[in-house]
C-alpha cells in the first residue's frame, strides 16, 4: 500500500521569515533580493538592474511591513516618494544581512510547477464572457 501524496506548501516562506528575524535580532539590516520579472511584483523599476531588485527591509526603513505564505508588502520611500511594495514569494530569490552577507538563497526553480495564488484560476470562456458583458460599469453619484 503506498503513502498518499502531501501537497506540502514550499518552506520558503517560512525560513524567509525565520532568517528575517534572525538579522533584526542582531541588530543588522535585512536585504531582500527579488526577481522583478515574476509576475505580480510590484518595485520601483527605476532601480531594477539585469532583472532583479535588492530592497532594504530594515523595520527603521519600513512601514506596514508583512510577510505572509503568499507575498511580502512593505510601504517604503524611494527618493523621498512613499511607495507600496509587493513581492510574491515566489519572487523573493533571497534574505541576508548588508553588513555580513549571511541569509538565504532560494532556489529560483521552486515555485515553477507551483499554481500561483494570485492568478485567475481557470474557467470555462463561454460563462465568464456572459457574467463580463452582463455586468454594469460601477458609477459615482453625489447626492445633495
Amino acid at each position: 500500500m503506498s503513502e498518499p501524496e502531501l501537497n506540502l506548501n514550499p518552506t520558503r516562506p517560512y525560513l524567509a521569515r525565520a532568517i528575517y528575524e534572525w538579522i533584526c535580532d542582531h541588530n543588522l539590516t535585512p536585504y531582500l533580493l527579488v526577481d522583478a520579472t515574476r509576475p505580480y511584483t510590484d518595485v520601483p523599476t527605476q532601480f531594477i538592474q539585469d532583472g532583479q531588485i535588492v530592497l532594504n527591509a530594515a523595520p527603521h526603513a519600513v512601514h506596514r511591513f508583512t510577510m505572509g505564505n503568499d507575498a511580502i508588502s512593505f510601504s517604503a520611500r524611494f527618493g523621498g516618494v512613499s511607495r507600496d511594495i509587493y513581492i510574491p514569494v515566489a519572487a523573493l530569490l533571497g534574505i541576508y544581512a548588508r553588513e555580513n552577507g549571511q541569509g538565504l538563497f532560494f532556489d529560483p526553480e521552486e515555485y515553477t510547477n507551483q499554481q500561483d495564488p494570485q492568478a485567475p484560476l481557470a474557467t470555462d470562456t463561454t460563462e465568464t464572457s456572459e457574467q463580463e458583458t452582463v455586468k454594469k460599469k460601477p458609477t459615482l453619484r453625489i447626492l445633495d
